[in-house]
C-alpha cells in the first residue's frame, strides 16, 4: 500500500481505518489523521509516525521498534503488548494511553530534562504562592459552607413569606448552578481532551459553555421559582436592596469550573504517571528473565562439560575417532550455546538441533545404552520462535534421573506436536518413576518461571507417569504468536 492509497482508504472510511496485522514496516504516516484506526499485530518497525493523530488508535500486538512518534498526537491510544525499543516520543501527547506490557528495554523517554509538572497537589505544598492559593481555596470553600448555613438559618427564623421564598430561590439557584458547573465540566472533559492538544483551548471552552448555561439555567430558574417573590418585593416601598452585576456572579462560576477542569485534567496525566511506572517494572522483570536465562546457562554447562571432557579424555586412547567425533559435536553445541547475542528466542528448529547434537554427545558417553528420537509432526512448527534452552534442561533431566539410573537400555523421545490450538513439547524417558512430590531442580523451576512470566496462565508444565513417563509443557499457539510479534525483532 502506498500513501496516496492509504490517504484514499482515510477518505472513504471516515478517517477510522483497518489495517490489522499487516506489514507497514517503515511506512511514512507522517502527518495523517488516523483517529481510531486499528493497527494492530501489524508490523511498524521504523515507521515515521512524526505529527500524526492517533487519538484512540489501536497499535497492540504490534512491533513498533525503531518507529518516530515524535510530535504525534496519542491521546488514549492503546500500545498493550506492544514492541517499543528504539521508539522516539519526544513531544507526543501521551495523555490517557495505555502502554502495559510494552516491552521497551531501550526506550527514549518524552524529554527526561523536563521540570517537575505543575499539578495542584505539588502546588499546595510550596511556600509562597503555595500557600497563598491554599489559603484562599480554604476561604472560598468555608464562606461557601457558611453562606449555605447562614441562608438556611434565616428561611427557618423569617416571618415574612416573601423573604422565605427569595432566600429558598438563592439557595436553589447557587446549588444548581455549582452542580452543573461540575457535571458540565465533567462531562466535557473527555471531548475536550480529544479535540484540542494545549489545555488553554480546553479552558476556553468550558468558560464559554459555563457562561451559557449560567444565563440558561438563572433565567429558567427566575420564572419558575423567583419570579413572583421579586416582583412582589420590587413593589414595596424601598424595593429591593441592589446586588452585584450579573457577569460577577458570571465570574465565580467560571472560577469554580476551571478548577474542576484543572483536577480531572491533572488526573489523567497521573493515570500516566502510574504507566511510567509499569514500564519501569516491566523492565526489571524483563531483566530478571534474561538474568535467569544466563544462570540457567552458567548452572547446566559446567557440570556438563565435565562429563564431556572425562569421557573424552577416557576414549582418546580407547577409541581415538569417537574422541574426535565427541569432541567435534561438543564443538558445535557451545557454538550454540554462546552465539544467543542476548537474544531470548529461537526456532524451534534450532532448539531440536540443540537437543539432538546434546543426546549425540551423550550417546557417545553412554555408548550401546541410549537410544533417543527427536519428531515433529508439522514441518512449519519448525518456524516457531520460543525461549532458548526450553527442552535442554529437560533432557538432561532425563539423562542425569532416568538414563544413567538404568543398567540396561535407555531411552529418550522427544515429540513436538499442536492439538487443541496448543504446542506440546514431550519429553519421554524409560527411567524411574517421577516421585509425588517432584518439583524439579533449578532448570526446571527456571523453565516454570520464565514460561509463567512470557505466556502466564496460557503455558504449564506437567509431570506424568501414565500412559508414559514424560515432561509435557503445552502453550497456547495464539500466545506464543502474540509473543513472537511483540519480541520482533529483539526481545
Amino acid at each position: 500500500m502506498t500513501r496516496e492509497q492509504l490517504i484514499g482508504t482515510i477518505g472513504k472510511n471516515g478517517k477510522r481505518i483497518q489495517l490489522r496485522g499487516t506489514d507497514l514496516a517503515a511506512f511514512d504516516f507522517s502527518g495523517l489523521d488516523l483517529t481510531g484506526a486499528d493497527l494492530s499485530f501489524s508490523n511498524l518497525g521504523k515507521a515515521n509516525f512524526r505529527g500524526a493523530i492517533l487519538r484512540q488508535a489501536n497499535l497492540s500486538f504490534a512491533n513498533l521498534s525503531g518507529a518516530d512518534f515524535t510530535d504525534a498526537d496519542l491521546y488514549e491510544a492503546n500500545f498493550n503488548f506492544s514492541s517499543l525499543e528504539n521508539v522516539d516520543l519526544n513531544g507526543a501527547n501521551v495523555e490517557g494511553a495505555s502502554f502495559n506490557f510494552s516491552g521497551r528495554s531501550k526506550y527514549r523517554p518524552v524529554d527526561t530534562t523536563r521540570s517537575e509538572p505543575i499539578t495542584l497537589t505539588n502546588i499546595l505544598q510550596k511556600p509562597g504562592w503555595g500557600t497563598l492559593i491554599g489559603a484562599f481555596l480554604g476561604a472560598l470553600l468555608v464562606y461557601g459552607c457558611n453562606a449555605i448555613i447562614y441562608f438556611s438559618n434565616l428561611i427557618l427564623k423569617a416571618e415574612d413569606p416573601l423573604m422565605v421564598g427569595l432566600y429558598q430561590f438563592l439557595i436553589v439557584q447557587n446549588m444548581v448552578d455549582g452542580a452543573t458547573c461540575f457535571l458540565l465540566t465533567w462531562a466535557l472533559s473527555g471531548w475536550l481532551s480529544r479535540q484540542f492538544k494545549h489545555i488553554w483551548q480546553r479552558h476556553i471552552v468550558v468558560s464559554l459553555a459555563v457562561t451559557v448555561s449560567f444565563f440558561i439555567i438563572n433565567t429558567a430558574l427566575y420564572w419558575t421559582i423567583g419570579q413572583p417573590y421579586l416582583r412582589e418585593l420590587a413593589d414595596r416601598p424601598g424595593g429591593i436592596e441592589k446586588t452585584a452585576a450579573w457577569y460577577v456572579y458570571v465570574l465565580g462560576d467560571l472560577l469554580i469550573a476551571n478548577i474542576f477542569l484543572y483536577g480531572l485534567q491533572q488526573g489523567r496525566q497521573l493515570t500516566r504517571k502510574l504507566s511510567e511506572q509499569e514500564f519501569q517494572l516491566l523492565n526489571m522483570e524483563k531483566l530478571k528473565t534474561r538474568a535467569e536465562l544466563d544462570a540457567l546457562q552458567a548452572k547446566i554447562n559446567p557440570h556438563f562439560l565435565y562429563n564431556a571432557l572425562n569421557s573424552i579424555a577416557s576414549l582418546v586412547h580407547e577409541n581415538p575417532d569417537k574422541a574426535e567425533e565427541m569432541t567435534l559435536l561438543l564443538s558445535k553445541l557451545f557454538r550454540y550455546s554462546t552465539g544467543r547475542n542476548g537474544e531470548l528466542f529461537a526456532s524451534l528448529a534450532d532448539e531440536l538441533e540443540m537437543v539432538r547434537t546434546y543426546l549425540q554427545v551423550e550417546q557417545v558417553r553412554f555408548g550401546n545404552r541410549l537410544t533417543f528420537s527427536v519428531e515433529i509432526s508439522n514441518p512449519a512448527l519448525n518456524e516457531l520462535q520460543l525461549p532458548q534452552f526450553l527442552l535442554q534442561p529437560i533432557v538432561e533431566n532425563a539423562i542425569k534421573h532416568g538414563i544413567a539410573k538404568r543398567a540396561d537400555l535407555g531411552r529418550i523421545d522427544v515429540r513436538i506436536y499442536e492439538k487443541s490450538d496448543e504446542l506440546h513439547l514431550c519429553v519421554h524417558d524409560n527411567g524411574p518413576a517421577f516421585p509425588d512430590d517432584m518439583g524439579g531442580g533449578y532448570g526446571l523451576r527456571s523453565i516454570q518461571d520464565k514460561l509463567k512470566l512470557l505466556y502466564g496462565d496460557d503455558a504449564r508444565v506437567e509431570f506424568q507417569n501414565w500412559p508414559l513417563k514424560q515432561v509435557l509443557i503445552s502453550i497456547l499457539m495464539s500466545k506464543i504468536r502474540a509473543v513472537n510479534l511483540v519480541s520482533a525483532p529483539n526481545a
